[in-house]
């Protein structure tokens, strides 16, 4: 079973405290109320029965930094909160830093756990789980914070979740989405029983967020105060001018404190742990990570064939700016029954992409500082792409790190790879995905991840095997331009390429007219990518280049090839081929593939004005080439 809030994203995280109202300000209520009751009970008979005993607790979730004005506004009406802390999140950029959460445990305000970098734990596998939340728990308690209450992250959880959160030392756990508001949950309970009926799935209210009122906040109090009971309220950000939805206004929030700061003595404010009580118990860490063969693929589920809750498991979606996104699994995959799908509509700016669960070393590949790793998915879409890459630092905070090249759009599936600089330093794990930039759909499977360094070879190619892809260039991309191939030129001329019917073979073959001739050339080719269509090298090895062609002026092969760096260089060039009206076959024998090459490309060139239709390219190893 999986519990999740309707209406909670849950953001993106010592000692027991004293909230109770000041007693200045209780016995002047208490004065007041009993005043108004000796009137009442003279006037009308008895009073109306008082409110039944209720228990408040002010919670905040992430560690979001602004929730230090809360923290400001509590303690001036003498109340106290709780605060569910990410510890992966802690010191980084609008998040609290260790001084702050130390402030605030010497102030009496709760410190609770919420994992080390909030993953949905429901889709995790179960020793990944127990490290998220019994690593948090170590973290803050290092940091000198007392931690006895957790919060599950988008209050996400399984019976296994709860096991796991109790095995690591907490003494309750709170969800969300299951106490009734005008919100949601209707015919749930008015409140959660003092002590709840399961510690570790606490009920609360859905989480407080920009479209509540001071009188929405004070209806989940006083409704509770009819039966009495325990409500939970949970707080993100304390601030304005956000576009978080998940913002509460400063003066709201100050307006809500100090009216809790006058309710009946018989309604108190207090922490969770204050609420629950129990030991301190002991430490436990988080089971260690397996390390993986040397050699193998680092990608955990690379086909995306295990799923958990309907999501992939180990993996997650990811993304920035202004955009909407749609994630989501469509079978057949490339491989297996299973691939993953991601639509990016109302694009503006950003990116989004499917990519290994942002965690700490149970789905996230680890990696080496200073060692590059070679990244590769196989992928369909209707628009560029590129692999987009994060690692991990520290604690468990992740960070951008680069970029690759883009990749055309494809419209059957075509292996995208690229191998990174070096990990830099303090770097212990990497994760990655194909993403959009744009409009457009995108279709991704078979994900890997290798150390550079132990890359096992691709296969090579059976002898007399054409190494060229969509040779006769019948496949057409997403702009229109054959798939895996290119138009290329330089100089000084104009070039218009288009695809004519004239065939040598097929339906289509690609002309290119120049004018305007002063210098350069131009022509197509294979795609110059890192390996998902150009024709894959052996150093040493001499190739076989042939072409269809006819033409109105000499052509001539002019040939590249992929450095280990991952740079395309000019390699060389064939003899020319005379002018033909109609097709002929250029074939040409290339001296001995350079040091370092691992792909080659080539094209048959416009060197002046006029023009060259070609179809049917071929390249083979000399090993085994069929003849011409």
């Amino acid at each position: 079973m999986v519990r999740k809030a309707t209406n909670s994203r849950d953001g993106q995280q010592p000692h027991v405290a004293l909230d109770r109202v000041q007693w200045p300000a209780r016995l002047a209520a208490s004065v007041i109320a009993i005043s108004l009751a000796a009137f009442f009970v003279g006037a009308f008979g008895a009073p109306a029965q008082a409110a039944a005993p209720t228990t408040v607790t002010l919670s905040f979730d992430d560690g979001n930094a602004d929730q230090l004005t809360a923290a400001t506004i509590m303690q001036a009406s003498g109340l106290r909160g709780t605060f569910y802390v990410p510890s992966g999140y802690v010191d980084q950029p609008g998040y609290l830093t260790v001084a702050n959460l130390q402030t605030l445990a010497a102030a009496g305000h709760e410190i609770g756990g919420h994992t080390v970098t909030h993953p949905d734990l429901a889709t995790l596998p179960v020793d990944e789980a127990s490290r998220q939340v019994c690593n948090d728990r170590v973290n803050l308690n290092n940091w000198g914070l007392r931690v006895t209450s957790f919060a599950y992250p988008f209050a996400s959880l399984t019976a296994a979740t709860k096991t796991v959160v109790k095995n690591c030392g907490y003494n309750s756990a709170r969800g969300l989405g299951d106490i009734s508001t005008r919100f949601g949950c209707n015919g749930c309970g008015l409140a959660e029983t003092i002590p709840p009926a399961d510690a570790y799935e606490i009920k609360a209210p859905d989480e407080v967020d920009s479209t509540w009122t001071l009188a929405d906040l004070q209806k989940t109090v006083t409704q509770a105060e009819t039966a009495g009971g325990w409500v939970e309220l949970t707080f993100h950000h304390i601030g304005t001018g956000g576009t978080d939805p998940l913002t509460t206004s400063p003066a709201l929030f100050q307006q809500f404190a100090q009216w809790l700061a006058t309710r009946p003595a018989t309604t108190t404010v207090k922490t969770v742990d204050q609420v629950i009580g129990g030991t301190l118990k002991p430490l436990v860490s988080g089971p260690t990570v397996p390390s993986k063969p040397v050699g193998s693929n680092m990608i955990t589920n690379p086909g995306l064939e295990t799923l958990t809750s309907g999501v992939p498991q180990c993996w997650q979606n990811g993304g920035y700016g202004t955009n909407t996104a749609a994630f989501s699994t469509v079978s057949p995959g490339r491989t297996g029954t299973r691939a993953a799908v991601l639509t990016v509509t109302g694009y503006s700016s950003g990116d989004a992409k499917w990519l290994p669960a942002l965690d700490l070393g149970g789905c996230s590949p680890n990696a080496t500082a200073g060692h590059a790793y070679t990244l590769s998915g196989w992928y369909k879409s209707n628009a560029p792409t590129q692999i987009e890459v994060y690692y991990r630092t520290g604690l468990g905070s992740w960070s951008y790190w680069t970029a690759s090249p883009f990749f055309a759009a494809a419209t059957t599936y075509q292996q995208a790879s690229w191998t990174t600089p070096p990990l830099p330093a303090g770097a212990s794990a990497i994760s990655f995905g194909l993403n959009l930039v744009s409009n457009g759909k995108i279709t991704t499977d078979d994900y890997a991840m290798f150390d550079a360094a132990a890359v096992p070879p691709p296969p090579p190619p059976t002898p007399g095997t054409n190494l060229v892809q969509n040779a006769s260039l019948e496949t057409a991309g997403a702009s229109g331009f054959p798939q895996c191939w290119q138009a290329s030129n330089y100089g000084t001329n104009t070039p218009v390429f288009s695809t004519i019917a004239a065939a040598h073979t097929g339906t289509k073959a690609e002309k290119v007219t120049v004018t305007g001739y002063a210098n350069g050339d131009a022509k197509v080719l294979p795609t110059l990518d890192s390996g998902t269509c150009a024709p894959v090298g052996i150093a040493g090895h001499t190739y076989s280049m042939r072409a269809w062609y006819n033409s109105t002026v000499p052509t001539q092969f002019a040939a590249y090839y992929k450095a280990a760096n991952g740079t395309w260089t000019y390699w060389t060039s064939s003899p020319w081929f005379a002018a033909s009206p109609s097709y002929v076959q250029a074939v040409w024998t290339t001296p001995a593939l350079p040091a370092g090459a691992t792909a080659i490309s080539y094209g048959l060139n416009v060197f002046q004005n006029g023009s060259l239709t070609t179809d049917d390219y071929a390249l083979y190893d000399t090993v085994g080439a069929p003849a011409p």
